[in-house]
């Protein structure tokens, strides 16, 4: 199965159809899906669009309710997983959007966020339409090895991921808001730079390491954790 190929079409979706989805191999990826952080523990619900309580102007038939315990990293862990399952959809022609406006009915502590997902006609795109910063932008310096990180989708295209080039590979980090920014894109900044590693994931899998160390910030931006791809 090439998730890799999907980064470069996809598109997250907002106009989606009622048709039924066997959800048989999603549940089944989701049985083998790679994590980041092993012994952080996670869960998922499929929901409908009625158990679901959403402030977007658009809704899916699906949902995918993500719950998790709150160690650290736990939203670089949900990006990282989820956003697999993201390009598994997209590959069976089912649109998808992470969906940061929106809540579970069902009141849980440990909700964290919500997937929407149907099938769609309207969930790729050629890759000019991309609109995202340079590599030269998200690095210390151009690397066309970052080129699937710089496609990752983030909340209001936020784009907060940073890499820096070591002897061993990279260290990561992500953007260091203001006190605004921080209220709004806080805790979605730390799912975005999951959903970036995921897509540097699939397109290294037999090379990808990824571990959490003690190292500094950088000025204006956090360290999450080192790499290798």
């Amino acid at each position: 199965m090439d998730l890799a190929s999907q980064i470069y079409k996809r598109k997250s979706a907002r106009k989606y159809l009622d048709d039924k989805i066997d959800m048989g191999a999603i549940k089944e990826f989701l049985d083998n899906v790679k994590a980041l952080t092993p012994e952080i523990s996670y869960s998922y619900k499929i929901l409908t669009k009625d158990e679901v309580s959403l402030k977007t102007r658009w809704s899916a038939p699906y949902y995918l309710a993500l719950y998790s315990e709150k160690k650290e990293n736990y939203g670089v862990n949900l990006g990282f997983i989820f956003q697999q399952v993201s390009l598994l959809m997209q590959s069976l022609d089912i649109g998808s959007c992470w969906v940061g406006m929106g809540s579970v009915k069902e009141k849980n502590p440990e909700f964290v966020i919500l997937i929407a997902f149907g099938k769609s006609n309207d969930c790729t795109r050629d890759i000019n339409k991309f609109k995202r910063k340079n590599l030269s932008e998200i690095s210390d310096f151009e690397d066309e090895k970052l080129k699937p990180a710089q496609l990752a989708p983030s909340a209001i295209n936020s784009q907060p991921w940073y890499f820096k080039h070591t002897d061993e590979g990279y260290d990561v980090y992500k953007v260091k808001h203001n006190i605004v920014k921080r209220k709004i894109l806080g805790k979605w900044n730390d799912i975005d730079v999951g959903i970036a590693l995921a897509h540097l994931y699939v397109s290294n899998k037999d090379t990808f390491k990824f571990e959490f160390k003690n190292k500094e910030d950088l000025k204006g931006y956090e360290y999450i954790g080192s790499l290798k791809i």
